[in-house]
């Protein structure tokens, strides 16, 4: 994890939170390729938007983000346990029928990211289906917060996660959004199902 960007968020996570958007649209997409009532860890799940949405789903959720200031505004918007945990301290095995990473392992430095897939390969069961996007670009670098990116391109991320298992690509899409820093960042979503 790169600790600039852990401290951003554990000193705005009230500002943060207040800002974050509408839960994302592809999310009923995802939930609709789980099981009924299914187990899903969400990553980075900020002030908890996607949770609220699963929760009232009837799904089992583990909600997670690695800032405990911002793991605690989202238990309290949701009325539920929300945990604070980094990435790699994800130790599950064969736990979750899918895994929801909206806009937060695009924080994960390059050279640790095949390890964090890893994880999460482990930690789904077989068939389950793993939801992230990521920030398009060549290299990594930092916002004009100083938050990092590991701004992925489409060949290198199918690198990255042909290296930590084997997977099956269900989606891929892009689109353009407006981030937190009021800058535009090109999208990609990806969604891919444990071989």
């Amino acid at each position: 994890m790169d600790e600039g960007t852990l401290q951003f968020y554990r000193s705005n996570a009230r500002s943060y939170a207040d800002w974050a958007k509408a839960p994302s649209t592809r999310l009923r997409g995802f939930l609709a390729l789980l099981p009924s009532g299914g187990s899903i860890l969400e990553l980075g799940c900020g002030a908890g938007n996607h949770s609220a949405v699963m929760l009232a789903e009837g799904f089992s959720v583990r909600a997670t983000d690695g800032s405990p200031e911002m793991a605690e505004i989202a238990s309290q918007r949701l009325g539920h346990a929300v945990e604070a945990m980094r990435f790699d301290q994800l130790d599950a095995h064969e736990a979750y029928d899918g895994v929801w990473a909206s806009a937060c392992l695009l924080h994960v430095p390059r050279d640790e990211l095949a390890s964090i897939l890893a994880r999460i390969h482990r930690a789904l069961r077989p068939s389950a289906v793993f939801y992230a996007s990521y920030k398009m670009g060549e290299g990594d670098g930092r916002d004009s917060l100083g938050r990092y990116y590991n701004y992925a391109s489409p060949e290198w991320l199918d690198a990255t996660y042909a290296s930590a298992g084997p997977w099956i690509t269900l989606s891929s899409d892009r689109n353009v959004i407006q981030s937190f820093d009021e800058t535009p960042a090109n999208m990609l979503h990806l969604v891919v199902r444990k071989a």
